[in-house]
């Protein structure tokens, strides 16, 4: 049955572009599905007359700078040898691809799913979750705080970026965002498929990461799970995403079959064992550890070095939202600078 696009269906001639947008929600979308209309934001604006207000947020994330530095902000390994591994930008897009599947499929908001795949990474610290670790630490024993990317993704859309100014996202955007990783449930289907999909993208394509450097044979993968799922991070993903499609379907919620979801569990415990949490990575944390706290230190010592988008923030907030926005390279460069001689540097 072909798909019918909202500009294919007679519409009368005065019919604004909401108008026709609407109109075919009602007709073509699950009664489940977030709508895309009414906007919902902290500063009221115009609807655009030719993108939806997702189709807005998502390229109010696009064109942000947070969302650039993301290709130059690791995964999982740091400074690898290749060209071939995964980025923060990389991971980002690979999980908005599977999670636009998902929505696809079960007639939910894909513009919705997109905005909040896009931005769900935007506060990612350099390093990965070991660089993620590191600031958490330096942060809850100098300033009796604490550093989670997720809060501090919302805080780059809403405060951070535009020089301050923020983004401006929609409610249900900035919600997916949030909720995106944690204990707490998104509020709409499409913020819950970015959250549940996160984790199916970054387990297999860490398999193959981890694969591509050596620290894991294939032999060494759990051979039940792998013989459930499938033998390739494709094949993997596949699985998954029909299993996801399937049970939602028939629940009226995002959820996972018992034996799928369990086998993605288990190969997810894997991982932290084998890679995220192993031997060879432990070396490289180590670096991240303290490279990050030796930025993070001057910076804390020497607040006004660093940059002011929020004129409110403490001097902690302050150094944690510069670290933050840091990329790889950018923080070891800093503190290079900041602990190598300047006789001593090439």
């Amino acid at each position: 049955m072909p798909v019918i696009r909202p500009y294919d269906r007679p519409v009368p001639a005065t019919a604004t572009f909401a108008d026709r947008i609407s109109a075919w929600e009602e007709e073509f979308l699950s009664p489940h599905a977030t709508r895309s209309y009414p906007a919902r934001r902290a500063v009221e604006e115009a609807d655009s007359p030719l993108r939806t207000p997702f189709q807005r947020d998502r390229d109010r994330i696009v064109h942000c700078k947070s969302f650039r530095r993301l290709k130059h902000k690791t995964q999982v390994f740091v400074a690898p040898e290749g060209d071939h591994y995964r980025t923060r930008l990389t991971h980002t897009l690979e999980a908005c691809g599977i999670a636009r599947t998902v929505a696809r499929a079960l007639a939910l908001n894909e513009d919705l799913t997109e905005a909040i795949g896009l931005g769900h990474d935007l506060g990612h610290p350099p390093f990965g979750h070991a660089g993620e670790d590191a600031l958490d630490a330096a942060l809850r024993e100098r300033c009796g705080s604490g550093f989670k990317h997720n809060e501090h993704s919302l805080r780059v859309v809403d405060v951070l970026e535009r020089d301050g100014n923020g983004l401006n996202l929609t409610a249900p955007v900035r919600d997916g965002i949030l909720n995106h990783t944690g204990g707490a449930k998104p509020a709409t289907l499409e913020g819950r498929i970015v959250k549940l999909v996160d984790r199916v993208a970054y387990i297999n394509h860490d398999i193959d990461d981890a694969l591509r450097a050596g620290i894991l044979k294939p032999s060494d993968l759990p051979s039940a799970e792998i013989e459930l799922l499938g033998p390739t991070g494709s094949a993997r993903i596949d699985t998954l995403v029909r299993d996801i499609v399937e049970r939602s379907e028939a629940a009226g919620d995002i959820v996972q079959g018992e034996e799928i979801g369990g086998a993605m569990l288990r190969l997810r415990k894997f991982m932290f064992d084998r890679v995220y949490l192993g031997p060879d990575t432990a070396r490289e944390h180590e670096k991240v550890e303290r490279t990050v706290r030796g930025v993070f230190d001057h910076y804390l010592e020497h607040p006004e070095e660093a940059p002011v988008w929020d004129a409110e923030a403490s001097d902690c907030q302050r150094v944690a939202d510069y670290v933050a926005g840091m990329t790889d390279r950018f923080c070891i460069a800093k503190f290079s600078q900041l602990t190598i001689p300047e006789e001593a540097r090439f």
